[in-house]
């Protein structure tokens, strides 16, 4: 059986197609243990929904009181912050009134509110659960932190990639820095995800808004609609 291999940090509620690269893997691999970048916000603390008809951010704040560096599950969110009932207001105020908002909300509202407040085990706890309602099976994911690893960029992908019996890596259309000839060398293939969304019917919009987080599509076409898109069985 050939298997595919993909690798990801751990995003905050992320996207439809980092749930699609979820399912075209047998093997998807948080990318927990490397560096979180010192400024700036990242796909780790926030993510964009659709307030009004517009896209806007959501945002967990992070600790950022600290020296030197940290790796992404060395990194926290604020402590003194009550960014998760601003967040839960926010998508309440937002979505209540979408056909499938008590169904997604049954499962998003304990995410929010996790008590967990390391970055890593709180984005890894959303995305295994949202995986588990659409179906995906909990035991295809697994922590670089845990696995037996060495280098960086391609060296590291390759060295995490040999934990498995692979020979596909599963990586984004933006992975311009991938030395294709090491991939070669170490005779595992690269394939593109390419990925195309596919646009569902948004409440309060007349115009397809793309690039929001699951959240968006779950509430307004339900579980069964986002399994139908992302086409799992």
């Amino acid at each position: 059986m050939i298997k595919i291999i993909a690798i990801h940090q751990p995003n905050f509620f992320p996207w439809l197609g980092y749930f699609d690269k979820i399912v075209r893997s047998n093997k998807f691999i948080f990318l927990d243990h490397v560096q979180y970048p010192k400024k700036g916000g990242t796909w780790q603390n926030h993510v964009k929904i659709l307030i009004g008809d517009k896209a806007k951010w959501i945002t967990a704040p992070i600790n950022r009181n600290y020296n030197g560096t940290k790796s992404i599950n060395e990194m926290e969110f604020q402590l003194d912050n009550k960014w998760r009932e601003k967040i839960w207001k926010t998508i309440k105020n937002n979505y209540s009134k979408h056909n499938f908002y008590l169904q997604t909300n049954n499962i998003i509202e304990p995410l929010i509110f996790n008590e967990k407040n390391n970055i890593a085990e709180f984005n890894i706890n959303i995305i295994i659960n949202i995986g588990k309602m659409l179906g995906i099976p909990s035991n295809k994911f697994y922590l670089s932190s845990k696995l037996e690893k060495e280098g960086n960029s391609t060296r590291l992908l390759l060295s995490l990639i040999k934990n498995f019996d692979s020979q596909i890596y599963l990586c984004g259309s933006g992975s311009n820095y991938i030395d294709k000839d090491l991939f070669l060398k170490n005779k595992i293939k690269i394939m593109y995800q390419n990925y195309q969304l596919q646009e569902y019917s948004q409440k309060n919009t007349t115009k397809f808004i793309p690039g929001l987080s699951i959240i968006d599509a779950l509430m307004n076409i339900g579980a069964n609609g986002v399994k139908s898109i992302l086409n799992i069985n």
